[in-house]
C-alpha cells in the first residue's frame, strides 16, 4: 500500500451543499496541482474548464453510488497528453451515506506546469460500475 499512497486523493462531500473539499493528496498529486489539498475546495483545486466535469462525476461516485475507472489518455494540454490510469471510490463514514470520495490517478505527464494551457479532460477509456442494489451503470 505504501506504494500507492503518492497518487491517492480523498475528498469529504457536504450534501447540503454539494460541494467537496480536499482532505489528503499523496506527492504526485499534490505536485500535480501545485497546492495542498488539506481544507482546499474543489472550485479553488480544479480550473474552470474542468470543474463542472469533475464535480458532476464525483457527484455520481457518492450520490449513487458508483465505482468509476478511465484508462488511456486522461488529459490534453495543448499538444502534450497525460496518459495513465484513474479510478474514483465513494466513503461513506456510517456505511450507508455517501461522504466523500477516494481516488487514485496514476499518469505519465511530460513537464506538469498549470500556466502553459488549459487542461482538457478526455474521457474515451472510462467505464461505471454502479454499486447500488439493482442499479446498472451507464457509461
Amino acid at each position: 500500500m505504501a506504494r500507492q499512497l503518492p497518487i491517492i486523493w480523498v475528498y469529504k462531500y457536504d450534501a447540503a451543499g454539494s460541494h467537496f473539499t480536499g482532505r489528503l493528496a499523496g506527492d504526485v498529486i499534490t505536485r500535480g496541482f501545485a497546492k495542498s489539498f488539506r481544507g482546499t475546495r474543489l472550485e479553488d483545486l480544479h480550473p474552470a474548464t474542468t470543474l463542472p466535469t469533475v464535480h458532476a462525476y464525483m457527484t455520481r461516485v457518492v450520490r449513487e453510488p458508483s465505482l468509476y475507472m478511465c484508462r488511456g489518455v486522461l488529459f490534453r494540454q495543448a499538444d502534450r497528453t497525460g496518459s495513465g490510469e484513474r479510478i474514483m471510490l465513494p466513503l461513506a463514514g456510517d456505511g450507508g451515506h455517501g461522504d466523500g470520495v477516494l481516488g487514485a490517478s496514476d499518469y505519465h505527464y511530460p513537464v506538469a506546469n498549470a500556466d502553459y494551457a488549459p487542461i482538457e479532460l478526455l474521457t474515451e477509456g472510462e467505464q461505471w460500475h454502479s454499486l447500488a442494489p439493482g442499479i446498472a451503470a451507464a457509461a
